[in-house]
């Protein structure tokens, strides 16, 4: 790979990894018992999309400091898409998403295969679940597989239990804040730790140890990273509603359905008066909304100017991670791609 910063190319190069990665092990997995394939064809699935913006800032991450190209590190880079496969098989049977890349989630797309055993559903909620917690598994046995050296590998292996219980601790946070008073000081938290960290600055962190990135480096990527992974996140729940669900490839109603602690939410709640929080009231969380019901919370979230308070959070956000970007005096090249990625993660249409 040059010094010009390819998105497409890069992108097929960690699809090309994964594809190889996940696909012996479904075979492995499927040799225990024919019985796996449905199992073995969504953890397959699972891998199979994404943007790799997570593997993008581990590449950068070792790049800002100074190391050259790297299929090794690629292959470690490439470890952060499992992580993230792991949290959104794992998110869309806590949050019931019908949908995800325009595909039945893991949890929904099982039911076929056990549809006629007692407790269907249940069934298939429990494979979905362990087809997560084995994405994650692989997630750590790529990234010790990778081949850079066990010296390298070490100064990394630390980061990997803070990005661990930081993710874990961010979708617990969501689950307790869910149905809760709106507040958008506990919704940004959320958004921190379960999406900001582990979108951005962990991987950022994890290629600069790789790399044995200093202590000012190491400062400079949390700078960076936090406000553009909360960032990606505030754009991301603006998607989730007023976004095409032909080009998110997700169910639009996920966050007012399931009375999500979102930002979004948190500001319109701050921003109306007793009758338009009458109004919502009526609306969120109910699992029976309909179109008609959408609209009307759209209505009042337009009306109360909230989506644009949140854009307005996006560009603040995007505007302090590229100034600490810019105090980083990293390569030419690193800065030019940390510059582009900061903006795609955060005025992305999916």
């Amino acid at each position: 790979m040059t010094d010009r910063w390819d998105p497409p190319a890069f992108k097929n190069r960690v699809d090309e990894v994964l594809r190889r990665f996940v696909a012996e092990e479904a075979d492995l997995f499927t040799a225990v018992d024919p019985l796996l394939a449905p199992v073995a064809e969504q953890l397959e699935g699972a891998a199979a999309n994404g943007k790799r913006l997570r593997a993008a800032f581990c590449y950068w991450g070792w790049r800002a400091a100074g190391q050259p190209d790297s299929d090794a590190l690629v292959r470690a880079a490439a470890s952060m898409e499992l992580v993230h496969a792991a949290a959104v098989v794992h998110d869309d049977l806590i949050d019931d998403s019908p949908l995800r890349h325009g595909r039945p989630t893991p949890h929904i797309a099982l039911r076929a295969a056990v549809q006629d055993r007692p407790r269907a559903d249940d069934t298939a909620r429990s494979l979905a679940m362990l087809v997560g917690d084995l994405l994650m598994s692989l997630a750590g046995q790529l990234f010790a597989t990778c081949g850079l050296p066990a010296a390298y590998l070490a100064r990394a292996r630390p980061l990997w239990s803070v990005l661990a219980r930081e993710l874990i601790a961010g979708e617990c946070l969501e689950i307790l804040r869910t149905g809760a008073g709106p507040d958008t000081t506990a919704s940004l938290k959320v958004i921190r730790y379960k999406t900001a960290k582990y979108t951005v600055e962990q991987p950022l962190l994890i290629g600069g140890a790789l790399a044995g990135a200093g202590e000012r480096l190491r400062e400079g990527y949390s700078a960076y990273g936090l406000p553009l992974g909360e960032a990606f996140q505030l754009r991301d729940d603006l998607l989730g509603l007023f976004g095409a669900p032909e080009h998110t490839g997700k169910a639009n109603a996920d966050d007012v359905r399931g009375h999500r602690p979102t930002a979004l939410l948190a500001e319109t709640w701050r921003l109306a008066r007793a009758d338009d929080r009458e109004r919502l009231g009526a609306l969120l969380g109910r699992r029976d909304l309909d179109a008609d019901g959408l609209d009307a919370v759209r209505e009042v979230m337009c009306r109360l100017g909230a989506p644009d308070r949140i854009e307005h959070m996006i560009g603040a956000r995007v505007a302090e991670a590229l100034d600490a970007l810019h105090g980083l005096n990293a390569p030419a090249p690193a800065a030019g791609a940390l510059t582009a990625l900061a903006h795609s993660a955060a005025t992305r249409l999916s």
